[in-house]
Order: structure tokens, then sequence, then C-alpha cells
């Protein structure tokens, strides 16, 4: 016999699933938030009619490209130490570009012959408008002629220094600034390329000058550097700052050695081609006094 199965009581009914009503004032409340939002995003991004959008991008390049330089309205002449005007000025390739591309050199021979000028023009030079060597402590406060800070800008790199001090007098220092700019629109007015001169030595102490005779021959203790109107440029490394147009070496040279030439016939500088310190030892002369 086959078990019954229980019949289903009939007082037991399905119950029915209530659905719950959606009510559109609430969804509306909860939506508006997100909606007005979102239009006022779209509202701000879309550039109203007229808005040039090119010369605002462009502006944005060169506003990030400019050295930040902050205006101080206070009387105090110390907070322009809080200027930082030379780290843009600092940003270079780590190495030279390469392939390179030939540039006009107008060349007149060996350099050694012609940038000969003995160190008693040299210092004979300096003698008559730089410094007293900084001998001591005391001497360091007690100037007969009043020095600049020599740094790195844009027609100059200044190489990390360990055996001088960043230091000119102000002659040289114009001097300097006028060689690095010549050397540039040199370089642009023959097809371009983003180089600048590199500066190796500039003022000396007696102190540094006796540690640097033990590593560089050419150091002799009547160093001229000491008079702070002597620099020393380097002619073996350049500083490009810019991939495109690539230049060598050699040409770099060779237009440093024009401006050079053409300063030098102005009565502006005294030049020695250096060989043991692969650079060209450079004193500003006095033009006052010519």
């Amino acid at each position: 016999m086959t078990p019954q199965q229980p019949t289903a009581s009939p007082t037991r009914h399905k119950r029915k699933k209530r659905r719950r009503k959606i009510n559109p004032l609430k969804v509306l409340r909860l939506l508006l938030p997100v909606i007005l939002f979102i239009f006022l995003c779209v509202v701000m991004c879309v550039p109203s009619p007229g808005h040039d959008t090119s010369s605002e991008s462009a502006e944005e390049i060169a506003a990030e490209q400019a050295p930040i330089v902050e205006l101080f309205s206070g009387a105090n002449v110390y907070d322009l130490e809080k200027l930082d005007t030379v780290s843009f000025y600092r940003r270079h390739l780590e190495k030279m570009p390469e392939p390179t591309q030939r540039i006009k050199v107008n060349y007149f021979g060996n350099l050694r012959p012609y940038f000969n000028d003995s160190n008693y023009v040299h210092w004979q030079e300096a003698e008559s408008y730089g410094l007293q060597p900084l001998s001591d402590t005391r001497s360091h406060w007690q100037l007969n002629r009043p020095i600049v800070k020599v740094t790195t800008c844009a027609d100059y790199f200044l190489d990390t220094l360990i055996f001088s001090r960043p230091y000119l007098v102000p002659e040289a220092a114009a001097t300097l600034r006028e060689i690095g700019h010549r050397f540039r629109d040199t370089i642009a007015a023959r097809g371009g390329g983003d180089y600048r001169i590199k500066v190796t030595s500039v003022l000396r102490t007696p102190q540094t000058v006796r540690r640097l005779r033990r590593r560089n021959r050419n150091a002799i203790d009547s160093s001229v550097h000491q008079l702070g109107t002597t620099f020393d440029i380097s002619y073996a490394s350049f500083v490009a700052s810019s991939p495109a147009p690539a230049r060598s070496v050699d040409d770099l040279k060779g237009i440093l050695a024009e401006v050079l030439k053409a300063m030098r016939e102005e009565n502006k500088i005294w030049v020695k081609y250096e060989v043991g310190q692969p650079c060209f030892h450079i004193t500003a002369r006095n033009t006052d006094s010519k």
C-alpha cells in the first residue's frame, strides 16, 4: 500500500506580496544635487564664445618655463636673498646631444700661439684695478674694491667650484657676461643651438692656490685669480640645454675662439690658452683707464 500524502488545509491561503510604490518626489530629491553638480561642471569646462584657448595655453607654457621670482614690497633689502633666479638656468642636458650638425666656424689656425698673453701681462692689468690678495680673515671684510657674486645665468654656466669662490670685480663680471652673450648670439646667427660656455674658475685665495698647485701645474704662486679680475672658461666642455640642433665641441670651441679674438682686438681682455687644464685663462681689461 502506498502512503497517503497529507492534504493541504483548506483554510491556508497564499499570502500576496505587497509591492512598494516608488515616490517620484523622493527620487527627484535624491538625484537633484547630483544633477546640479554635473551641470555646473559642464558649464565651467565649456569655453565661452570668443574665448581664445590657444593663447591661454601658450601663456601657461611660458609661465611654467619662466623662472619663479617673487616680488617683495617691503623696504628690507635682505628680502632680496629669498629670490631664486638661478634654479631655472641650472637646467641642462646631462651630456652633449648627438648626432651633431656642422656649423660655420671661421678658424684662424693654432690657438696656442695666438692666445699667449703672459702671466706678467695679466698681473699688470689686474693689479691696476683689482683686489688686494685675500691673505687673512680680516682682509675678507676690508676689501679695497667692491665685488659681485657670479651665478649661473642665461649667458654662462658656473661649474662646481672647488678651488675658487664665485666672486669678481664688477668690470670682470660684466666682461664674462659679454663673452657668454656674444657666444650665444653667434650660434643663433649661424643656425641655432642652445649652448652656454662653462666657467670653471673664478676668485682664488692664497690657500686655494697652494691646494690647487698639488693638482694643476698651471696654478703658479702669483695666480692672478687672487685679484678678482680673472676667470677660466673651458674649451673642452659646453652646456647644452636643448637636444637640437646638436653641435660638436670642436665647432663650439672655434666659435668661442672667434669671440675671444674679437674682444682681444677690441682691447677688452687678455687671453692665455691653457693646455694642462683645457681652458681659456682670461683677464678682463680696465677699459675705463683707456
